[in-house]
């Protein structure tokens, strides 16, 4: 029988009875709520700051102030536009751009863009406020979509707002992902530098261009999240590199206002990005895995806090197979990872590979000669870090013997060709320039392939979507030679074997 029938037909008597029931119950509930709050607040330890970098004896606080600061703004700026944006035919006015697009824009991980402007709120998207020491750490919206319960392969791609700042054109891009490469994932490189230049001061004007047109193309989301601003560096370091934060609580803090600011949408944290190049971990103490690995901590204290079901990633390495003091090798690296204690925190293992001039399916030691490719280093010079298969078998086995069963996310992977660059290619892709069209395309979708073959690949991604032409037909940035989709629009042979795949018609494993 329909319950709200029986109800309507009940006795003012039972009605009575009932309001009072639930009445008391609600009062139950939240007194006993109060108190297990209450008893987890104390039994953190959490009653003053010491001061310390460690900053996981203030999960509870600055979670609870994060909450406070960001609830209100969610709700009267991004879900207002969200309601009015999230239609590619739409006719939703774009948020207002900074002086300098360009440095307002997130970055590939190869790319170099100018100082980010400064943007000190709008009337819609106002600063930070100082942070509520008695507000609740409860966070006030649904968690995401339990992509932690999700153990089967899975694709998706990389993707970049549009120097404009477009909301049709990002919303034509997501939708392009979603319902004609058939993902289910796509990838949102964040730099803190540009989204926090000044210590509370926020411009999320481009994430907002890509967050309100995510939930209609029902995307998960996973964000790599990297470059410390200025401000958050640790005194004495090299500003003319990216590297990671004097306080990590302050890191920590800032993905607790990413998360706020954009409840449910984000599925997956990618802690930062190539660790063991100096060139993205400046720090005063060198390149430097337990570093890293204390602050990958902090960071998943406070995820986990806001949201359980975002799958915490590790920051994928660049293979390397050179030892300096710019440069450490990425086996080494991972060995300094797991020593010191990354797979107690993770729950996915970042990694890259970006292809060369040879298979995804050739171990290093084992490349047939070419005798037409100009270049020569995974022939002449057999090393690991050539190779595809070699570098991800191994990562995957070194964990293992670890004793976890931690899986590989492959945040960046794909083949580069200039075949169709007019003679253009960025400095050191020659490489790129034995590989065609098809080859490439047949690179990629073998990998794909080998990915899901293997079962410890758990998420990938393809680098990258439109970087082609969103890069101003720049022949020789880094980003355009991997592009699905061209310079000229012109959409690489992979899409539709990629397309046939039909990920988003699959099933997912649990």
């Amino acid at each position: 029988m329909n319950t709200a029938t029986h109800m309507q037909r009940s006795n003012p008597t039972h009605q009575r009875q009932l309001r009072g029931f639930m009445a008391v119950w609600m009062a139950v509930t939240l007194l006993v709520g109060v108190a297990t709050f209450v008893a987890i607040y104390l039994g953190t330890g959490n009653l003053g700051d010491d001061g310390s970098n460690n900053g996981n004896n203030n999960i509870g606080s600055n979670a609870a102030a994060i909450v406070a600061n960001q609830s209100d703004q969610t709700d009267a700026s991004l879900n207002e536009d969200t309601e009015q944006g999230t239609s590619a035919n739409s006719d939703v006015e774009a948020p207002v751009s900074t002086d300098n697009n360009e440095a307002a824009q997130p970055s590939g991980e190869g790319e170099s863009n100018p100082e980010a402007a400064v943007s000190g709120g709008t009337e819609n998207n106002p600063p930070a406020q100082p942070a509520q020491q008695d507000a609740t750490p409860t966070p006030t919206f649904a968690p995401t979509l339990p992509a932690t319960l999700q153990t089967g392969f899975d694709l998706g791609a990389q993707v970049m707002v549009p120097y404009s700042k477009d909301a049709n054109s990002m919303a034509g891009t997501l939708d392009a992902a979603a319902n004609q490469l058939r993902l289910n994932w796509v990838k949102l490189q964040v730099r803190w530098e540009f989204v926090e230049p000044e210590e509370g001061v926020y411009d999320w004007s481009y994430l907002d261009v890509f967050f309100q047109s995510v939930p209609e193309k029902n995307l998960k989301v996973l964000v790599g999240v990297v470059t410390a601003p200025e401000w958050a560096r640790q005194p004495g370091a090299d500003l003319t590199k990216h590297g990671p934060p004097a306080d990590n609580q302050k890191f920590a803090d800032f993905l607790g206002q990413l998360i706020m600011r954009y409840p449910g949408k984000i599925h997956a944290i990618e802690v930062w990005n190539e660790m063991n190049l100096d060139r993205e971990w400046a720090s005063v103490n060198g390149i430097n895995a337990p570093e890293y690995v204390e602050m990958l901590r902090v960071a998943a204290n406070t995820i986990r806090f806001l949201d359980p079901n975002i799958l915490v990633v590790s920051g994928a390495l660049s293979p390397t197979g050179v030892n300096n003091e710019a440069v450490h090798d990425d086996f080494r690296y991972t060995d300094e990872l797991i020593a010191a204690g990354v797979l107690d925190v993770i729950d996915c293992y970042g990694a890259h590979h970006n292809g060369y001039n040879i298979g995804p399916n050739v171990p290093y030691d084992q490349v047939p000669n070419d005798p037409a490719a100009t270049f020569r280093g995974p022939f002449d010079s057999p090393h690991p870090s050539w190779s595809f298969y070699t570098t991800l078998t191994t990562y995957a086995n070194k964990i293992s013997a670890a004793g976890s069963t931690v899986p590989l996310c492959v945040t960046e992977f794909g083949w580069a060709t200039t075949a169709d660059l007019g003679g253009q290619y960025p400095q050191y892709f020659e490489f790129a320039n034995d590989n065609t069209l098809d080859e490439s395309a047949q690179f990629l979708v073998e990998a794909i392939q080998l990915m899901e073959s293997w079962g410890f690949v758990r998420l990938a991604f393809i680098w990258n979507l439109n970087f082609g032409p969103e890069e101003s037909f720049n022949a020789t940035n880094d980003n355009v030679p991997y592009s699905l989709i061209r310079p000229n629009y012109f959409l690489s042979p992979a899409w539709g074997q990629i397309a046939e795949m039909d990920f988003r018609g699959r099933a997912q494993a649990q």
